[in-house]
């Protein structure tokens, strides 16, 4: 399985034994799956640069492609539309492939206003669109909490990365089972 992403599934500041991918892959193993997470992460990506690289980034045999952009969209303020397009275009991609999709969601904090409302149900409708599953928020449990963040507030602290993978696991072992 694939983590297309950006700089929280490169694992920003952490060490690679605590960045998402094997950290996943470790809740994957703790339910009795032997699955390989394999980071395509980049830190500072969008969704458009997911998508000029999608087609090297995630191998042919991927059985799970799960498709984490849209937090350097929405704190660049990218027009909502812009950010559905490339994510179709990436979803398309991965199916051409016969890549499964496991889309990820991302939410704007309340104070974006509008913005934040328009961002947040893309994907939800991509997910339904697409007919593709779901993670509802990637940082559920994480985002705004200084807890679970390094200093900088956005990106996760080794436990906040715990805790995602946590979430994560059971969505992804539905997933890969072809639920």
């Amino acid at each position: 399985m694939t983590l297309l992403g950006d700089s929280i599934t490169a694992g920003y500041g952490l060490p690679s034994a605590e960045a998402l991918p094997a950290r996943l892959e470790e809740a994957l193993r703790a339910q009795g799956l032997k699955a390989r997470v394999r980071g395509a992460g980049v830190s500072g990506d969008t969704t458009g640069g997911g998508l000029a690289r999608v087609g090297y980034s995630v191998e042919d045999d991927t059985d799970l492609c799960i498709v984490a952009l849209g937090g350097n969209d929405m704190l660049q303020g990218v027009d909502p539309e812009t950010v559905r397009a490339n994510l179709e275009a990436i979803i398309a991609s991965l199916k051409a492939r016969d890549i499964p999709v496991l889309l990820a969601g991302m939410r704007a904090p309340p104070q974006y206003g509008a913005y934040a409302a328009e961002f947040d149900r893309i994907f939800v409708d991509m997910a339904h669109d697409e007919d593709v599953m779901s993670y509802p928020f990637l940082l559920e449990g994480v985002a705004l909490d200084r807890r679970y963040n390094q200093p900088d507030g956005i990106h996760p602290n080794a436990e906040g990365v715990r805790i995602i993978a946590e979430g994560l696991a059971p969505v992804v072992a539905t997933a890969l089972s072809g639920g």
